[in-house]
């Protein structure tokens, strides 16, 4: 199947003071006041709220510390309330493991502020990129929106509900979140930015404005532009700038636009810089509505020029240059911080990902924060734009099929015109993993969506992501093909034995993984490199996240004892994550950086099972072995030994001492040693043409605490971000693999400190200035408070010294 060539433009949140210089839009997040619970009458403008707190948005409630702690009962923001699966008490919420044990319930803001006499007669749109799950939107008392998806970003015209001339003016929301209502942890409450756009009467739309690309040949890039005129004067025109990202004026045009809508037109760009994962090209454009020569209004915008087409033949091309999707799926939740969309945190995730080998996410199964898509624009990763987790069936009893059939149109149209204009995105997929999606009604509800996505976006691929497990008594074979009807490109969960098969069936239909087991990476990957109708796979996941507690667990158990697919309290942490929760490489990832070329060779260990016992992998784990030759108390006792290489032969060492030299499979690129543990050097090493050695030392006893910021200046928003990483090190500078030591973590200055460890289970260091180091580490993140200064971090332990670095927030 082949696509049209594209270019995209980038709309960027940026500060107010980039905007027109009439403030067009104003990030409204500061000074909000908060109530968690219910309320009677706190929509009116009159409500007394002095006694609620001040919070600055993105907020999370349900990742911050309960009101009440019991002990055995909660723990920080945990709380075994949350285990009843259906609640009678849905003020509680009703996830239970779904949700990592978080509190749902609901949440009020409200914010106060004025119109200046001299705007009476602009437009003012509220823009909230997204509150939980439901939520509700009241202008000085006036109920003025109610959205039904917790993902879904919504603008709403205040105009006719304000008092204008200094007067005063209060916005509600009520965020509820309550019942059993996701599979994962979602968060709660105004989770992302909000924003005050202020416009004339007759104005442009961001969400209106699209480029795409007519066609690039020899040293020009033909693009389609258009955008919409809300209003009318008497002599409008559309100003188009553009800026190459060198910073040079590569085009300057007027368009007359009097008296009509829409405005379509193509422009050229000469030799074009194209986006791309290796070369992330960003355009800027300027787009200008006159009346009568006079500026009203402006769109400051960022763009990418790039092609895609995928065939079955020939695979995957992006700019005519065929590319693999080494793909990872991700939740939106950040960590520590929960699902508050703070900008420099989800650029940081996508700096992890980049740094790790991968090329392109898909973010699963909702739309992510803007922030987000603008970190991959300009940082180089293609990401699959996911929508739905549910259609018209339930996979929990108060989830989004209440609400998809009458909203999913609307919802789905959101977030396309949102970021249909972000260059890294390369489709658009309509579910994940749909219950009745075979069923008459499903394929309606598919075509339904393609319908959408085409009418405002014929340029991209159009995907889901389809499983085997819910067809309930009918084969792959005879219902598959009804899945697949309304796509494009063929997304397949954990399904690597029905490729080839069904390539034979159907030739020409373009398929990846669009999820897949850790421990199936080679496997998936193989058939990726050997077939060209198979443009990549996507590994579930990427990075540690909240919620489904424990689905990657790995067990000794006895003959007996029985698995479940997830993990009870104290788990909170699903554990499937190549990387962890606070972005420290686990084993898994050694090996996708070898399978992938990040890495020429990597070694993990595993100590031996218990008597008696047998070790059990989750299907999404990960055999416990670690990056570790520190194993006290294990002297004589033979261990795992597995040396990751694509080179067909490596050797082990052990303190100089030859242990052997071993093949590594084809299927699986291991060769596994056995070695009896002493404490010294253990080294392994590539034989032949792939030069490389991966080794491992015993750690000494702790020494010190090690501490690194991966930035000492940052803004003084708090949007900005700088992550201390916490080492507990020998004398000679290694980690201590095995240590967990409490940790007292103070900070001085206008910033506050959100630590914790990596752990699964250790409820009681997340989000703790108190934590433990699991496996060694820790991790602080220092939050400007939105003033100017520095920020002195302090880590200490006792019987070490302790550790400071100070960041300056300007």
């Amino acid at each position: 199947m082949r696509f049209d060539k594209l270019v995209l433009c980038t709309l960027l949140q940026l500060t107010p003071a980039t905007f027109f210089a009439d403030n067009r839009e104003t990030l409204f997040d500061e000074n909000w006041k908060f109530h968690h619970g219910s309320l009677v009458g706190a929509e009116s403008p009159d409500y007394d709220d002095s006694g609620w707190r001040i919070v600055n948005l993105p907020h999370d409630w349900s990742i911050e510390r309960a009101t009440v702690q019991v002990e055995g009962i909660t723990t920080g923001p945990f709380s075994r309330m949350s285990e009843h699966r259906y609640p009678a008490d849905k003020q509680m919420g009703g996830g239970g493991w779904d949700v990592g044990h978080t509190i749902g319930g609901i949440g009020w803001y409200r914010k106060e502020f004025t119109i200046d006499k001299e705007d009476s007669d602009k437009l003012f749109t509220l823009y909230i990129e997204a509150a939980s799950f439901q939520s509700e939107v009241w202008i000085n008392g006036h109920k003025a929106y109610v959205n039904h998806y917790g993902y879904t970003p919504h603008r709403i015209d205040m105009t006719p509900y304000l008092n204008t001339g200094n007067g005063k003016n209060v916005i509600t929301v009520k965020a509820v979140n309550e019942g059993h209502n996701s599979r994962w942890y979602a968060g709660s409450g105004l989770y992302r930015n909000v924003w005050l756009i202020k416009t004339d009467r007759t104005h442009l739309d961001k969400w209106d404005t699209f480029l795409s690309t007519k066609s690039i040949s020899g040293k020009k890039a033909t693009v389609n532009f258009s955008t919409v005129i809300h209003g009318k004067g008497n002599g409008l025109e559309i100003g188009l700038k553009i800026i190459s990202p060198e910073g040079k004026e590569v085009l300057v045009r007027r368009f007359p636009a009097a008296d009509i809508d829409s405005l379509r037109s193509a422009i050229e760009i000469a030799r074009p810089k194209l986006w791309s994962p290796d070369s992330p090209q960003l355009y800027d454009a300027t787009v200008s509505l006159y009346d009568s020569g006079r500026l009203i209004d402006r769109i400051d915008t960022k763009f990418g020029i790039r092609t895609i087409e995928a065939t079955a033949e020939k695979g995957l091309k992006l700019n005519g240059k065929a590319i693999l999707l080494k793909g990872c799926c991700i939740h939106h939740d950040n960590g520590l911080l929960g699902a508050a969309a703070v900008a420099r945190a989800d650029e940081h995730r996508v700096e992890l990902l980049k740094a790790n080998g991968f090329n392109a996410v898909r973010c699963s199964h909702n739309l992510a924060s803007e922030s987000f898509y603008n970190a991959c624009d300009r940082l180089g990763m293609m990401v699959i734009h996911e929508t739905f987790d549910q259609w018209l069936k339930p996979k929990r009893p108060e989830d989004y099929h209440l609400y998809f059939e009458k909203h999913a149109a609307d919802d789905l149209s959101a977030g396309i015109r949102r970021d249909r204009n972000h260059p890294s995105v390369i489709m658009w997929s309509i579910g994940n993993e749909i219950p009745g999606r075979n069923t008459p009604e499903g394929m309606e509800a598919a075509m339904m969506l393609r319908r959408t996505v085409l009418a405002l976006d014929s340029m991209r691929p159009v995907t889901a992501a389809i499983c085997g497990w819910d067809f309930k008594g009918y084969s792959w074979e005879e219902q598959s093909a009804k899945s697949f009807a309304a796509l494009d490109i063929c997304g397949y969960n954990y399904l690597w034995n029905k490729y080839e098969n069904d390539h034979l069936q159907y030739p020409q239909r373009v398929m990846y993984g669009s999820e897949s087991y850790p421990k199936e990476a080679a496997r998936n990957w193989n058939m990726v490199e050997k077939h060209p109708y198979l443009i990549g796979d996507f590994v579930w996941t990427a990075i540690d996240y909240v919620g489904e507690a424990g689905l990657a667990h790995t067990l000794e158990m006895g003959n007996g004892e029985r698995d479940t697919q997830f993990m009870d309290w104290p788990w909170y942490n699903a554990w499937c994550g190549d990387i962890d929760l606070i972005g420290n490489k686990k084993p898994q990832a050694y090996f996708r950086n070898v399978l992938w070329g990040v890495s020429p060779i990597a070694m993990a260990v595993r100590k031996p099972v218990a008597d008696g016992k047998r070790e059990v992998v989750n299907g999404w784990g990960w055999t416990d072995e670690r990056q570790s030759w520190t194993w006290n108390g294990l002297e004589g006792q033979t261990m795992t030994v597995n040396v990751y290489s694509r080179s067909p032969k490596v050797s082990l060492t052990l303190n100089g001492r030859l242990i052997g030299i071993k093949e590594t499979g084809k299927d699986d690129y291991t060769a596994t040693f056995k070695v009896p543990y002493s404490a010294g050097e253990l080294v392994a090493r590539n034989i032949g043409k792939d030069n490389g050695s991966f080794t491992l030392k015993t750690a000494g006893k702790a020494d010190g605490i090690r501490l690194k910021a991966d930035r000492t200046d940052i803004g003084k928003s708090n949007h900005d971000l700088s992550f201390v990483s916490i080492e507990i090190v020998d004398t000679d500078g290694n980690v201590l693999p095995d240590a967990a030591i409490p940790l007292e973590i103070s900070c001085n200055g206008p910033a506050k400190v959100i630590a914790g460890n990596g752990s699964y289970n250790d409820m009681e260091s997340f989000r703790s200035l108190t934590p433990k180091t699991f496996r060694g580490r820790a991790l602080a993140i220092v939050q400007p408070e939105n003033k100017a200064g520095t920020c002195t971090v302090t880590v200490k332990a006792k019987g070490l010294e302790p550790k400071s670095v100070t960041i300056n927030m300007k």
